[in-house]
């Protein structure tokens, strides 16, 4: 197979960090994009020197040149440009949610298998390279036992009540916002390194501003907080600023996390910490080259990614030698490596479970979401479907 062509809809923050992720690549290009207008996706493609831009995305799954589509809409519009996505026969990488509903995410995942697409979800902390080391080490006991797992996913972009963003309103970013903006990415990423699932849990949410100053402009995800307060117009939130999930995994491990987007001075601190039976170990986004690892009987170490160092399956993941840090906008180009290289290979999804998050993941995750959305209503228990 020659160079891959990709398509990218949407043309937002997420959606420029696909394009540049895509270029690292070497055997891939983004040969169009779509927006939510002709006029926006032009001025998108004139910005990045993208040779094609729709503004209708239809258009886009047309074009028989394309291999690949990148879904970076927001929320509300996943679940149906992912079908058209499938039914058009392209390859698809989504991001997430996967849907609004866990029933919608059920369909598009008997879809992509029934039409044998490789389909993916970007949950991209699970590529990074500490991540990675930190996976292989479960694996091969190195911790023991894993008896806990705690952590948290904290952010400050929404703290002020001026700070207001299309994933406020539930019929777009969906009946959860913390837990499945950022709280899916920590869960995803604990999974992924335990090989555990998780199976049950206790949830507690609060919306900490029950009342936000939307301008009429809106803003960026991850913008400043707008200075157009006293013209704003006054609008109740219905969706949680904060969650704190108590949790069961499949073999009776424990443990607990925290997301919250209210956190002053936290901008993207994604963090976790295993508890084994030999060893600790404790991983933080923010400062993504080190892992921490615990002893009880021993000095306690800092592990600092270096290629040299790391055990062979997190090796391909760290692209430069010690000292040399790697961060988020690599660990997208690790996604997008994992995943393109699959469909270059000409590998099934069907015969092998693959390093990067698939629908399967995407639609586990919404299960995750709706139980904890329920717990939280219930002041109860809940188990996950199996």
């Amino acid at each position: 197979m020659g160079i891959l062509k990709a398509g990218i809809i949407g043309a937002g923050f997420i959606g420029s960090a696909h394009v540049e992720a895509v270029r690292r690549l070497g055997f891939a290009e983004v040969a169009a994009i779509a927006d939510s207008n002709k006029e926006s996706a032009e001025a998108k493609a004139k910005q990045f020197g993208i040779p094609v831009s729709y503004g209708d995305y239809r258009e886009m799954l047309e074009n028989p040149e394309i291999d690949v589509i990148h879904n970076c809409t927001p929320n509300h519009v996943h679940y149906q440009i992912n079908k058209e996505i499938i039914l058009a026969g392209k390859h698809v990488l989504s991001e997430k949610p996967l849907a609004m509903t866990s029933e919608e995410s059920a369909e598009l995942l008997e879809l992509a298998r029934r039409h044998r697409v490789v389909h993916g979800v970007n949950f991209v902390y699970r590529q990074y390279p500490m991540v990675q080391q930190l996976r292989a080490m479960v694996r091969e006991g190195q911790l023991g036992a894993i008896n806990l797992v705690h952590g948290s996913y904290l952010q400050d972009w929404l703290l002020y009540d001026t700070d207001y963003n299309w994933r406020m309103a539930p019929e777009i970013g969906g009946k959860s916002r913390a837990v499945a903006d950022i709280g899916s990415h920590w869960c995803d990423a604990v999974q992924y390194v335990t090989g555990k699932k998780i199976t049950k849990v206790m949830a507690d949410l609060a919306t900490v501003l029950p009342f936000r100053k939307k301008s009429s402009g809106g803003a960026a995800t991850f913008g400043a907080s707008t200075s157009e307060a006293e013209h704003a117009e006054k609008v109740a939130i219905h969706t949680e600023d904060y969650a704190s999930v108590l949790f069961h995994m499949e073999d009776g491990t424990r443990g607990v996390f925290t997301v919250s987007q209210v956190s002053a001075g936290r901008k993207n601190r994604l963090s976790f910490e295993l508890n084994g039976s030999r060893r600790s170990a404790f991983w933080n986004q923010e400062e993504p080259a080190q892992l921490w690892i615990g002893r009880r009987d021993r000095p306690n170490e800092l592990m600092a990614a270096d290629p040299a160092q790391l055990l062979p399956e997190a090796k391909p993941f760290n692209h430069y030698p010690g000292g040399h840090y790697e961060g988020w906008p690599d660990a997208e180009k690790n996604m997008m490596l994992q995943f393109y290289r699959f469909i270059r290979d000409g590998r099934d999804p069907l015969a092998e479970q693959p390093s990067f998050a698939t629908f399967e993941d995407g639609h586990r995750s919404m299960q995750l979401i709706d139980a904890i959305l329920e717990s939280s209503e219930r002041g109860a228990w809940v188990t996950l479907p199996s």
